[in-house]
């Protein structure tokens, strides 16, 4: 017999990727100009022209066998060396080479932490809206996902954090630019949460760590800065992805950064490499490897995302809906009126529109739409939603 869990995942996809297929069915039937799809964060925006020019340089000028051959197990130890070297001149010191997990996105990357760091029946702690393969990811090591509340703002709440917190914790992940809402954590409000994590582990003996995901941190907008977790919380890592920054979604390439200064950090390290070997996490894909060494610190034409973000914000605001302009990421979340997302989804499918529940998120009466799309598209898309805003703001 099969993995009961295993086929349950593979038989019933995320929400997110049940829309996106249906998404795909529906333009072969009515056509793309006719289908406005806002259920996947898959940029629009084509990677830099860099990035194309690193690749022919790679492949006219390497060794094709090393190009193509097999890296170390944790990444090629050149690659390592750049990200801890960029971390360390943008960030802080805090990394050096053998702190750093090449891997095949943020996915993998927060699925080899949670392993390393999770024993069976621990609780892994995530600030609500959440993104829901976090509690698939959890599952695989064994924990429980834990959601945490956050204030009317979708900003973090200490005390609800506080609140949460019990003798299980192993982790809590943080993730800013935030997915579904866009919010961005200010450093004030981090820094709060790292002093209830510290009082926490002194009190149990126990260490909760600090997981930052941050395939966003890019993608900010009017000024806005990231804080960087290392700089608050020495028990820290960080899980990057290139997906976004570099608009390179289908390449697969990310990190995982360990702080040097994290209690029992030899241990940990040891514990990546040992889940990534178990999980078949290894060696992640060379030419990507050696091609993001190249782009650090680059990115796409964000700007886009900007005007998308702005354009969308206010053609929404005006119709009457309700949103809270996010400060990065692609995303917006939506509130539905009459408080059902579901109903709220299917009357918007029946428009060709496509917007993602956010029950799916842990946070119901919402739906998330993903502006990384083309201008093209949000302006063909506006007599629809202005469609199913006439429909709701009537009362029908």
């Amino acid at each position: 017999m099969a993995n009961k869990r295993y086929v349950q995942l593979g038989k019933v996809r995320s929400v997110i990727r049940e829309l996106f297929e249906y998404g795909n069915r529906l333009r072969a039937e009515r056509g793309d100009d006719k289908v406005y799809d806002f259920s996947l964060g898959n940029p629009s925006v084509p990677p830099p022209e860099e990035f194309n020019a690193v690749l022919k340089d790679l492949i006219e000028n390497s060794d094709p066998v090393a190009l193509h051959g097999y890296t170390s197990a944790q990444g090629a130890l050149p690659v390592r060396k750049a990200v801890a070297d960029y971390i360390n001149g943008n960030f802080g010191d805090h990394v050096t080479a053998d702190d750093i997990y090449m891997t095949c996105g943020a996915a993998a990357a927060l699925t080899i932490s949670l392993c390393a760091l999770c024993e069976e029946g621990d609780e892994v702690l995530s600030f609500s809206p959440y993104f829901p393969e976090y509690s698939v990811f959890a599952a695989t090591a064994g924990a429980k996902l834990v959601p945490v509340p956050t204030d009317e703002n979708f900003d973090i709440d200490a005390e609800a954090l506080r609140a949460a917190l019990t003798n299980k914790t192993r982790v809590l992940i943080v993730n800013s630019p935030n997915n579904p809402t866009g919010v961005v954590y200010g450093e004030e409000k981090l820094r709060a949460v790292c002093d209830i994590l510290r009082q926490h582990s002194a009190s149990t003996g126990s260490t909760v760590w600090l997981l930052s995901d941050e395939p966003y941190r890019e993608l900010v907008f009017g000024g806005e800065r990231v804080p960087y977790v290392m700089n608050l919380y020495k028990s820290s890592i960080v899980c990057y992805s290139f997906s976004k920054s570099l608009s390179l979604p289908g390449e697969r390439i990310g990190y995982i950064a360990l702080n040097r200064e994290a209690e029992g950090r030899e241990d940990v390290y040891a514990a990546v490499c040992g889940a990534g070997r178990a999980l078949g996490y290894v060696c992640a894909p060379s030419m990507l490897q050696y091609a993001v060494a190249k782009l650090l610190g680059k990115t796409s034409d964000i700007s886009v995302y900007a005007r998308n973000r702005q354009r969308l914000c206010t053609a929404l605001t005006s119709m009457g809906f309700k949103v809270i302009q996010p400060r990065g990421a692609f995303y917006i979340f939506m509130q539905c009126p009459g408080g059902d997302a579901e109903e709220f989804s299917q009357r918007a499918k029946q428009l060709g529109l496509l917007l993602v529940p956010g029950d799916g998120f842990g946070c119901r009466g919402y739906v998330r739409l993903a502006y990384c799309v083309s201008p093209g598209m949000i302006e063909r898309s506006l007599p629809a939603f202005s469609a199913l805003a006439a429909h709701y703001m009537s009362g029908k």
